[in-house]
């Protein structure tokens, strides 16, 4: 364990440009091979369903080129690694977030390489960005079969697996939003019924609670209630722990992890979501090998999804 004495790693002149773009906001900043977000180079504006396809373009030209004009003399920009909420279509770098409904098949790549010429650009899952963050400076350091979740306004997930991040032959590998968990019958984006980030997400947490009579209007309601004890909050942020425990258990049997760490804004909603979580892992009782994995909060600040993206240049020898 790092000593609360130890000094922070000295500031290095190799740089990645990291973009990060999801339902509600597109970010920027230049991150050090440290995995250490520059200051004074983090820029983001928003997203959200009712923008316009220019008007998304128009958010990730900006950040890209407010953080780039950050970028100090005598620096090297190695790449620029693009985070993007999927799915995603890596060969043709295409992008299809389903929050972001004017984006279908979308030329992302092509976006950010006429953006920012002469450099290589990266681009990958969201999710497969934050747990090559996590792998690299957060909760996931020193294993190797990782699989990193983000439970915000959508749900998301990455793997690696013996060291390696596994995108498959689309970039859509780890979607664990998408897998389908019993006992539940909430209609999601995608076509599924009872998809995980149907049930778990933030929003989709906050409207079944609605359904029962709370409210609220949003996840800090839901959590400063559940804090004050309202039945209907820690119904449904029950419920919400017991499917992201279904998807994740499911998701240990297939590919034997050693560690979920999860991030994103509706993952602190409340402590207690961890303790449903595990909760329900734990009823794999003859399964030693899915009760085993752990399962943690995300050791990153809310600049995770940031340094992921920036991983895609610094630790380019780990992405398949």
């Amino acid at each position: 364990m790092t000593s609360s004495t130890t000094a922070a790693p000295a500031p290095t002149n190799d740089l990645a440009l990291a973009i990060d773009i999801g339902g509600t906001k597109a970010e920027a900043a230049l991150v050090d091979s440290n995995g250490v977000v520059v200051p004074g180079t983090r820029f983001r504006t928003p997203t959200g369903r009712g923008a316009t396809s220019d008007d998304l373009a128009a958010s990730v030209r900006s950040v890209l080129a407010d953080a780039l004009a950050r970028r100090a003399p005598g620096t090297n920009l190695l790449g620029v690694g693009v985070g993007s909420a999927g799915p995603i279509t890596v060969a043709s770098g295409l992008v299809s977030p389903l929050n972001l409904p004017v984006w279908r098949d979308f030329p992302l790549r092509e976006l950010v390489v006429d953006s920012v010429p002469d450099v290589p650009v990266t681009l990958r899952m969201d999710g497969e960005c934050i747990t090559l963050a996590e792998h690299w400076v957060g909760a996931a350091v020193g294993y190797d079969n990782v699989m990193g979740m983000i439970v915000s306004t959508g749900i998301g997930g990455g793997l690696i697996l013996g060291g390696i991040a596994i995108a498959g032959p689309t970039g859509n590998a780890g979607h664990i939003g998408h897998v389908e968990v019993g006992g539940f019958d909430d209609v999601c984006l995608c076509g599924g019924i009872g998809c995980v980030e149907a049930i778990a997400s933030g929003p989709k947490t906050v409207a079944w609670a609605n359904g029962q009579g709370w409210t609220g209007a949003t996840g800090e309601d839901l959590a400063a209630a559940y804090a004050a004890g309202d039945p209907v909050a820690r119904l449904a942020v029950e419920r919400s722990g017991r499917a992201i425990g279904q998807a994740i258990a499911s998701a240990t049997a297939l590919d034997d992890l050693d560690i979920v760490a999860i991030g994103g804004g509706f993952s602190r909603v409340t402590p207690d979501l961890f303790r449903f979580i595990r909760e329900a892992i734990a009823k794999r009782v003859a399964f030693g090998f899915v009760t085993k994995v752990k399962v943690v909060p995300s050791a990153l600040s809310d600049a995770g999804p940031l340094i992921g993206s920036a991983a895609l240049v610094h630790r380019a020898q780990l992405v398949a």
